[in-house]
């Protein structure tokens, strides 16, 4: 992992003050053309800080020893029932982008190949889904902490043959629950975030008031930042350590909220993480400490649009990954439904 340093200006006493202060000149003389950001820099800033939150928030045997559904365990059948009762109008919407099958910046050659049979009425499909060109949910055995994936599992527990525990198999019965899709660039105005933007608790609660929503347990939050609007726009982009996404200073509130899944239009961090020393915070706390899977790479255009046509941002979310067991994750198809 490579150490990302985070240099905040405004945490330097002298140039905070100024800046305060040149915020209330401009205000006192109505000049509105300019923002003067003063965002201190915020916790977890570095390894040390990350290590007391993951002990500090990890759900290790919060729902026994042996357990392997992890944040799951939260959508219980009545969570089920009431995500269910969600659908009016009956509007379906794919979350999956189309696996491309071009190698581009964002889409190494190997994520996707399609080959068709002699016959033509066969073929076979090759996926290496894992990075950001797939669309494809993380099991629990995806990413460890400290030598530990979720629930204190050692690594020597995988195999070459997969993982002996927190294999995507333990999904086989499907996630059908509410979904809610956080909408920051439509909150900001923008058609799109721009890379390395954080998204921190003050914009998902804004977005909460706008919406007339409220994330509550058993929940799956799907981020949009605009990743596949802006690379319609502007072409594929490297996004690994480029892109939107939540800052880890989000993930006492995720596990506060009880939130059981989380995705996004990208890999959920955002990159560089603003975090010394931890390549992807939210990723790790998400998997290894909180037990909770991650959609990567979803497309919520479509989505967007239609939650804007309905003017509701919460559905019954449907998901049901391949049960490849010991899988470290799966490629799928997630459907919202109105």
């Amino acid at each position: 992992m490579i150490p990302t340093r985070l240099t905040s200006l405004t945490s330097m006493p002298c140039l905070s003050t100024i800046a305060r202060l040149g915020a209330v000149i401009a205000v006192v003389a109505g000049v509105t053309s300019a923002t003067v950001d003063t965002q201190e820099s915020r916790s977890p800033r570095n390894l040390a800080e990350f290590e007391a939150m993951f002990q500090e928030l990890n759900n290790w045997g919060r729902w026994g020893a042996d357990d392997e559904l992890g944040a799951m365990n939260l959508v219980t059948p009545e969570k089920t029932r009431e995500a269910a009762a969600l659908v009016k109008s009956g509007i379906t919407v794919s979350l999956a982008h189309n696996p491309m099958p071009d190698e581009a910046l964002d889409n190494p050659d190997a994520a996707f190949n399609h080959t068709m049979g002699q016959s033509l009425r066969s073929d076979t499909y090759e996926f290496t889904y894992h990075g950001y060109g797939v669309s494809h949910i993380d099991s629990l055995c995806h990413f460890l902490w400290n030598d530990r994936l979720y629930n204190d599992v050692p690594p020597s527990a995988s195999t070459s043959a997969g993982c002996g525990k927190n294999g995507i198999q333990n999904l086989k019965s499907g996630i059908i629950t509410r979904g809610i899709l956080l909408d920051i660039p439509r909150l900001k105005g923008v058609p799109y975030l721009e890379p390395q933007t954080p998204i921190f608790v003050e914009d998902i609660e804004a977005w909460e008031a706008q919406a007339g929503i409220t994330v509550s347990p058993g929940d799956v939050i799907f981020v949009r930042t605009g990743r596949w609007a802006r690379r319609a726009v502007l072409g594929p982009w490297q996004v690994s350590g480029n892109s939107a996404g939540l800052h880890a200073s989000v993930l006492p509130w995720i596990k506060q909220r009880g939130v059981a899944f989380v995705g996004s239009d990208a890999a959920t961090d955002v990159m560089p993480s603003l975090v010394e020393g931890v390549t992807q915070p939210v990723h790790t706390m998400l998997i290894a400490g909180l037990g909770i899977n991650i959609f990567d790479n979803m497309d919520l255009e479509a989505l967007a649009e239609t939650a804007g046509e309905e003017n509701r941002w919460e559905f019954m979310l449907t998901a049901g990954p391949i049960p490849v067991q010991g899988g470290t994750g799966s490629p799928l198809n997630p459907i919202a439904v109105f």
